[in-house]
């Protein structure tokens, strides 16, 4: 086989280094609001308890579908649209995309946001058998008309292959996400103690913050567009080298990527909702109170879920920049870009992922305790049994992008509805007939991501003829996080032993485990030398691991 010259794999490399820089700071962005969110829980559980989190998270499933169903695949549309006239100096047609996709935003989010406003009721109390949820989902209702107006700003930038806007738009939404939410659910609990049921409107000063952190966000970005508008001034003074398309294509585009995009991220996200309505339903049939079931579904939802998703956000960010890449390659009809892309982005994402759900699951109990003050056996075994999903959402979820990037968006809306068919099956059985209750939810959870990277794979090496590398890419980084497991769950003993502290003994053991792992992927050869320098930060471990003679 004859060598790459050296001018492409040197441009190769960059723009993989690009692409996984790009999605680093979508992830460092993504993992950062990730913990904002679990800190402010914490103070969010202890206002409201279990059951409060209970109708937040119910509400926050039902706002969660109305947001994919109108909004919330603008951005990754959008990018897709505008990435691809990008390459071809399509710059009228961009502008074009982005008036066509702020007409669109502003009429799907408007609808969504009055159908939940009015049909609230209806939907919580027959649909999920949680009647004190109505109120939270009605004040969260709005932040869907402020996200689809934010969703087309982000896409746009992400478009451009800028994803410094989105990041810091989203962390902005957080901390004010954060505060509000805190502050809210104190006063409303305290303003509305004398009504019946006053977690109800401790959960609505929650959904409170959500809203008033979408509002903070689009400020930032309108902001930014504004700054903005001089560059668009020139790019509409640069000639395009083929005629403007009309609007009535430029709206056809939107529509025809949109809509498969917007399926699969329906049905993907849709098992959350689907749980939460089985669990509802048949607990209820069973003889299990309002509170009682909003009490388990807080500790699901608002322990195990919020907790494992932290990882997950890193997959999210690569696969968010990774579409326009992708886009960008196969315009320029480069299938090995394409392919070592999808390659290098799969193994950092492993390389990630893999370790995390090891450690959740060797260290589940102390760090459910560390960070909820929960110390009961149930919600240490709920992240103990689902530790396996941050391995299968983060690959499902890197693979999905793969097919909307390679324009098989409609395999991907495919997968995730046999999966989810064969989850709503599995899920009924485990509540219905052999009692699992809420350990049921937890093992639903992991087989439909598993299922849709089975599926997943499968079209994708159809496809592309590709298939990924699994030494370096699986194997190894299981066998590094197995040791580091057994080192991390030998150092908490030994120190919780002498200390006593559950606090110092975590954080002892996951530095620990942290340095023994990264030793580990350098001896047993994870990441060579040539593929290091491409991932974020890599030539500057690739030094450090020099200067300790590890390469």
């Amino acid at each position: 086989m004859a060598k790459q010259p050296a001018s492409n794999r040197n441009s190769k490399t960059s723009n993989t280094s690009n692409l996984l820089m790009q999605g680093s700071i979508l992830a460092i962005a993504g993992i950062l609001v990730r913990f904002i969110g679990l800190i402010y829980k914490v103070p969010m559980i202890r206002i409201l308890g279990q059951e409060g989190m209970g109708y937040y998270n119910t509400a926050y499933e039902i706002y969660n579908i109305g947001l994919i169903l109108s909004s919330y695949s603008l951005p990754l549309a959008m990018s897709k649209l505008i990435a691809a006239r990008r390459v071809r100096r399509q710059y009228q047609d961009v502008q074009r995309v982005y008036v066509c996709g702020m007409t669109f935003s502003a009429i799907a989010g408007g609808i969504m946001t009055l159908i939940l406003v009015f049909g609230g009721d209806f939907i919580t109390t027959v649909i999920f058998k949680s009647p004190s949820s109505a109120l939270p989902l009605k004040v969260m209702a709005p932040t869907i008309f402020v996200f689809s107006i934010m969703g087309v700003i982000r896409g746009y930038f992400q478009g451009q292959g800028n994803m410094i806007p989105t990041s810091v738009s989203q962390v902005i939404e957080q901390i004010v996400h954060a505060a509000v939410s805190i502050a809210a659910s104190y006063a409303f609990m305290s303003w509305f103690a004398s009504q019946p049921n006053p977690r109800s409107y401790g959960a609505a000063g929650g959904t409170l913050g959500t809203l008033c952190g979408a509002i903070a966000a689009w400020a930032y970005l309108a902001f930014l567009m504004f700054l903005y508008r001089k560059y668009n001034a020139r790019s509409l003074r640069r000639r395009q080298q083929i005629p403007v398309e009309p609007w009535s294509r430029v709206y056809t585009a939107l529509f025809l990527t949109l809509t498969p995009i917007i399926l699969s991220q329906f049905v993907y996200q849709l098992s959350g909702s689907v749980d939460n309505s089985l669990f509802g339903q048949i607990m209820d049939a069973k003889g299990l109170s309002e509170t009682e079931r909003a009490t388990l579904l807080g500790i699901y939802g608002g322990e195990y879920r919020l907790l494992s998703n932290v990882p997950v956000a890193i997959a999210s960010s690569l696969g968010a920049s990774m579409i326009p890449s992708i886009v960008q390659s196969r315009t320029r009809h480069n299938r090995q870009e394409v392919k070592h892309k999808i390659h290098m982005t799969v193994k950092f994402n492993m390389l990630i992922a893999i370790p995390c759900s090891v450690g959740m699951g060797v260290l589940a109990g102390p760090i459910m305790q560390l960070i909820f003050h929960d110390n009961s056996q149930l919600s240490a075994d709920l992240m103990r049994i689902g530790s396996l999903a941050v391995v299968f959402f983060s690959l499902s979820t890197v693979t999905n992008a793969v097919l909307q990037g390679i324009d098989r968006m409609s395999k991907s809306v495919t997968h995730s509805a046999l999966s989810l068919i064969l989850h709503v099956i599995l899920v009924y059985v485990m509540l219905k007939h052999l009692d699992w209750g809420v350990y049921g939810l937890v093992i639903g959870n992991v087989t439909f991501a598993l299922i849709v990277c089975i599926l997943n794979w499968f079209s994708i090496g159809k496809v592309l003829r590709y298939r990924q590398e699994v030494k370096t890419t699986f194997l190894l980084p299981l066998v590094a996080s197995s040791i580091m497991g057994a080192a991390a769950l030998g150092t908490y003993q030994g120190i919780f032993f002498l200390t006593h502290s559950n606090t110092i003994s975590v954080i002892v053991s996951v530095l620990l485990a942290m340095a023994v792992y990264a030793i580990l992927l350098a001896l047993l050869r994870v990441v060579t030398e040539e593929e290091l320098p491409e991932m974020p930060f890599g030539r500057k471990l690739l030094t450090l691991f020099r200067m300790l003679h590890l390469m």
